[in-house]
């Protein structure tokens, strides 16, 4: 069993000890970024653009979320190995969501289920969780929504930093495990960190998150297309791609990353 767990990100929460956290998408990825000191491997409906070159997450299947679940879990010791559940798999009903986490669990090796949005998940994470699901939130810039929003947005300024705080208090009162928070304000995601009694995730959302994560081909700078603000290219400089991801790991646990300049105000 991979030695980290939820108990293990809270202590480290807790502690003030910086979570890696990176995207991988098969087996050699899954190993090498297990053996360079990762703490969770997000197996992201991500991979819709980096690995199957959509413009979005939205064409991503469960049978394709399960199928790289199931390469990355092979290669995998000791990170927390975290399923993605893609558009339209969890949206129905609470039942649909159960069902198709049991298939990310049982299929591919997930051991915590991820899925984006705010209040109106907090029934279907409460149905989850108290059956036995572990479950990831993921709030701010929700890419399956990329249509609703018009596009990659910044979310939560303003007024709408109030609601995502709020959102983000009510999927922990359901019994999140994680949350990601992902193109937010630097400063919104400080309050909500200092909310929160689990730990956060933040890709765009400043220094003061709980952790860090990043897709990795953007980190390695290997995605043809421009990358997003909030990410850095880790092979500049660097010897091998192992070399890049323990950089990548040095620098987030000792505060180097993410800096000012890939953050939101």
């Amino acid at each position: 069993m991979n030695s980290v767990t939820v108990a293990t990100l809270k202590q480290q929460k807790l502690a003030g000890e910086k979570i890696a956290c990176l995207t991988a998408y098969d087996y050699s990825f899954g190993a090498l970024l297990d053996r360079n000191g990762i703490d969770v491997i997000l197996v992201g409906d991500s991979l819709g653009m980096v690995m199957q070159g959509h413009d979005t997450p939205v064409p991503v299947t469960l049978e394709d979320c399960i199928y790289h679940t199931k390469c990355v879990s092979r290669g995998v010791q000791n990170a927390m190995v975290i399923g993605d559940l893609p558009f339209g798999s969890y949206q129905v009903s609470k039942e649909q969501a159960l069902r198709n986490s049991v298939r990310l669990m049982q299929e591919g090796g997930a051991q915590i289920i991820k899925y984006e949005g705010g209040q109106h998940m907090v029934e279907v994470t409460d149905f989850l969780t108290t059956r036995g699901v572990a479950v990831c939130g993921h709030i701010g810039l929700t890419p399956q929504s990329v249509n609703q929003f018009g596009g990659f947005k910044v979310q939560g300024r303003g007024d709408a930093g109030q609601c995502l705080l709020d959102e983000a208090i009510s999927l922990e009162q359901a019994g999140v495990s994680l949350l990601i928070l992902e193109a937010i304000p630097l400063d919104l995601a400080e309050k909500v960190t200092q909310s929160l009694s689990i730990p956060t995730i933040g890709i765009g959302a400043g220094i003061e998150c709980d952790g860090q994560i990043l897709v990795l081909q953007d980190m390695l700078g290997i995605y043809p297309d421009a990358s997003p603000k909030f990410s850095k290219n880790f092979m500049e400089g660097a010897s091998s791609i192992d070399a890049a991801v323990a950089n990548y790991v040095q620098a987030v646990k000792k505060g180097y990353f993410p800096e000012k300049q890939h953050s939101f105000s």
